[in-house]
């Protein structure tokens, strides 16, 4: 079970859930992954609501492998992911929020 104080988030992949959290080591990766110029520039492109599917799909590949997953994107795209592309972008606005939030809430 994630603990959303520690900045985790449960995602399910093939009717298992798995904890994902936005690590320093995994949000150095998602930055490398995006070319993002800064994980501000990331975050407001979420808020703004401009954010692409590779964008969420990056978020939460970061956020799995940062919670100890082994898989990667090609990974990801061949699993099954209990929610569908709302409640994608739904979870990696909040692996962001709870990476950048003092109170991890």
């Amino acid at each position: 079970m994630a603990n959303p104080w520690a900045g985790e988030v449960e995602i399910w992949l093939d009717e298992r859930p798995h904890v994902a959290k936005l690590t320093l080591g995994a949000l150095a990766e998602l930055e490398a992954e995006l070319g993002a110029e800064s994980m501000i520039a990331l975050i407001e492109r979420f808020e703004a609501g401009r954010f692409s599917s590779r964008d969420v799909i990056a978020v939460l590949v970061a956020g799995l492998r940062g919670g100890g997953w082994g898989g990667g994107v090609g990974e990801f795209n061949a699993a099954q992911f209990r929610g569908g592309p709302v409640q994608a972008a739904q979870l990696a606005a909040l692996l962001l929020a709870r990476a950048f939030r003092a109170d991890g809430a």
